[in-house]
């Protein structure tokens, strides 16, 4: 090490010992020393404590360099990495002594062998004794197994604290891991290389240094995360992954060490093709799903009293679900749910078809298509039905008496790897099952594992059951369109027909006069009209062809008039001025001579029907009146718009209501007003259509 070196690392241990001791005083202010009971306190000032020994001794070698400032140095080292391990696993253990997790025993005899460790290779290398190889080079692998180990802690200490304590606890486990994913750097180079890289060792006090701020920080912030850590089998995977990783780093570096002290002049090389060989068998095992599958098995059997986490499955389940919302993904969404809870690679789904009384298969994934169908009356089914059970075919084939009278059907056994048979049961009803193929690795079927699946079929079968509801609605609403449009097409033909019934009856009297052939003609012409827009109206929706534009209101209630006089009833017509309005004119035409015929029937040949047509507060207003018999409140409040309601013996009710349909389309409004033997009187009132004879321009040059 060179002497710039050398001046940089002295002010690196320097800056250790000073800020940890002023750390260290802080702590005591406080009265950590006085927290007998409280553990976590006692152990975060023992590891300041030893980090500012660490940073003093290290600047005594620097300065003397005499070897025992070395040993102490190293030591002190080893101690504060202990009490660092030793606080993560305080806070890790839960208040409850029965809640604590069975695989947690390890970690602390772990952390101590690797301190023993460490203090007997750099005891060894103190006194100049090789007893198990190079005392140096045992240094270096308990240096970094200690790193490899608090990561650990620190990574479940982080992963199992509740969202709303992340806050308080962040700026700690930011400290720690830069200083510890540092050292990790540095020792696992040393280990690989068999050399400390000297610029790395001369600001690793530095480093360390810089996370006192966040472990103040933290120490300020609450408190109450200690108390909210909870273990979670899926940290525990994590956590476990990453100790393996790192074990299995440490072995490689191990062995690639000894391959280049006894490998001669190829010994580079052969540990160099080493570490790249390892390194790509360690990806592979960690992108494998069989790996990863027995894992997790492993840690849940032997570590947890629960192999589940349910709220974790749970969350997961639900998001699987809900992650389409097309019928035809809903049933690979049900499998995949169901399969990922045990590490099935493969499922398939059986639901009734429409009009069918048997089960075939609706989806699948990564399972072979097949036709056969299970009855919904099978030996199979009922069992599901009565007992609600989860069949496993592989303890059906091994114990068959464990299922009493059932009797598996021949194409479920000859289903490649068939496994676990999963109800989907709605209440008491069973609407499909689900096979999952063989797991990955092998998983027990215990009771946990039965009412997990049972569950997960429940609100599966109720997602199902849900699309296949609105599926129906949606074909319910499909066919309520087309019979409104029907009814309305039907309405049409009523009127078309009742005009050419009475121009028969009159033909039989008048059939020899001109003009009644003259106007016989023009009927039928118009009949033929309206029927060729009725055609085109069941063919293209209820909304009537071609775009609304400007229809004369005037020029309607004319021809309305007409009508009614040419079958012996009077309309009295009262028009204040030229009117119109943006609409069709052949439904306005049809809507407005509805409302004039209702008028007629209510009313007795003495009585009175009149028509008004005028502008009010920007709007047509069309008001037909009549003395006829009237309609009650109720009647017009409840039942007057609304399909297929009429006070006709012959009538179908849909006149009124497709009328107060358009006025609204048109962005208008209709208001009825009557009595009981008195009479009714409609008010429709209509957007006006304005007409602008003269350009703006032209308005310009006269002003």
């Amino acid at each position: 090490m060179d002497s710039s070196n050398l001046v940089l690392t002295a002010w690196s241990y320097g800056l250790v010992g000073l800020a940890y001791s002023a750390f260290a005083l802080r702590l005591l202010q406080l009265g950590y020393w006085r927290s007998v009971r409280e553990w976590s306190k006692a152990t975060e000032l023992a590891a300041v404590t030893c980090s500012a020994l660490w940073g003093w001794f290290g600047l005594a070698l620097i300065l003397t360099g005499k070897p025992l400032f070395l040993y102490f140095s190293a030591v002190s080292d080893l101690l504060r990495y202990s009490f660092w391990c030793a606080l993560l696993l305080i806070l890790l253990q839960p208040k409850r002594v029965e809640a604590s997790p069975a695989g947690m025993t390890w970690i602390a005899p772990v952390t101590a062998a690797v301190l023993v460790f460490g203090l007997m290779a750099n005891t060894l290398a103190a006194l100049h004794i090789n007893l198990l190889g190079d005392a140096t080079r045992l240094i270096l692998f308990s240096s970094m197994a200690f790193p490899v180990l608090a990561m650990v802690l620190l990574e479940q200490v982080f992963r199992n604290v509740t969202e709303d304590s992340r806050w308080n606890i962040k700026p700690l486990c930011l400290g720690l891991a830069g200083a510890f994913l540092f050292d990790l750097y540095l020792f696992s180079e040393a280990v690989l290389f068999n050399r400390l890289d000297s610029d790395a060792l001369s600001i690793r006090g530095a480093v360390h240094t810089l996370i006192v701020p966040l472990l103040l920080l933290s120490m300020t912030r609450r408190s109450d995360w200690v108390s909210k850590i909870r273990l979670s089998p899926r940290a525990a995977f994590h956590s476990a992954t990453l100790l393996m990783a790192g074990v299995y780093l440490i072995f490689i570096s191990s062995v690639g060490y000894y391959v280049r002290y006894f490998g001669g002049e190829w010994g580079r090389a052969l540990q160099l093709g080493l570490v790249f060989i390892a390194l790509v068998l360690l990806v592979v095992l960690v992108l494998s799903g069989t790996v990863r599958a027995k894992l997790r098995v492993f840690l849940g059997k032997h570590f947890f009293r629960y192999r589940f986490d349910y709220r974790e499955e749970w969350l997961k389940f639900t998001h699987t679900l809900t992650a389409r919302n097309s019928p035809q993904e809903m049933g690979q969404q049900v499998i995949r749910g169901l399969a990922d809870m045990l590490e099935s690679p493969a499922g398939g789904l059986w639901m009734k078809a429409k009009g069918e009384a048997a089960f075939s298969q609706t989806a699948r994934w990564n399972m072979a298509h097949t036709q056969k169908k299970e009855d919904a009356d099978s030996p199979l089914c009922q069992f599901m039905v009565t007992s609600g059970w989860v069949v496993n075919l592989e303890e059906y084939r091994s114990f068959p008496r464990r299922y009493g009278q059932l009797k598996v059907p021949e194409w479920l056994q000859g289903i490649a790897k068939a496994w676990l048979v999963v109800p989907l049961m709605v209440g008491d009803e069973l609407i499909g099952f689900c096979v999952l193929a063989s797991a990955r690795t092998r998983v027990d079927v215990n009771w946990e594992v039965n009412d997990l699946l049972k569950t997960a079929g429940q609100q599966a079968a109720s997602f199902l059951a849900q699309m296949q509801a609105t599926e129906a609605l949606l074909e319910v609403r499909k066919f309520d369109a087309f019979n409104r449009m029907s009814a309305f097409v039907v309405h049409d033909l009523k009127n078309i027909v009742t005009q050419l019934s009475l121009m028969m009856k009159n033909a039989k009297r008048l059939g020899d006069n001109p003009e009644f052939q003259q106007d016989m003609l023009m009927t039928v012409e118009n009949s033929l009209d309206r029927m060729r827009q009725l055609m085109l109206q069941l063919r293209e929706g209820a909304t009537p062809p071609g775009m609304a534009f400007g229809v004369n209101l005037g020029g309607i209630i004319q021809r309305i008039e007409a009508v009614a006089a040419g079958r012996g009833r009077t309309l009295e017509v009262q028009v204040s001025e030229p009117v119109l309005t943006r609409g069709h004119e052949e439904r306005l035409e049809r809507i407005i001579g509805h409302v004039v015929q209702n008028a007629f029937d209510a009313t007795d040949p003495g009585g009175r029907v009149w028509v008004n047509l005028d502008r009010v507060s920007g709007q047509a207003r069309i008001v037909v009146g009549d003395t006829g018999q009237g309609m009650s409140a109720d009647f017009i409040r409840d039942r007057l718009f609304k399909p297929f309601q009429t006070t006709k013996q012959a009538g179908m009710g849909i006149g009124a209501y497709e009328s107060f349909q358009y006025v609204q389309e048109l962005g208008g409004r209709i208001e009825v007003d009557s009595q009981l033997g008195q009479g009714t009187t409609v008010k429709m009132l209509l957007p006006l259509f304005e007409i602008q004879k003269e350009s703006d321009l032209h308005s310009l040059e006269v002003s």
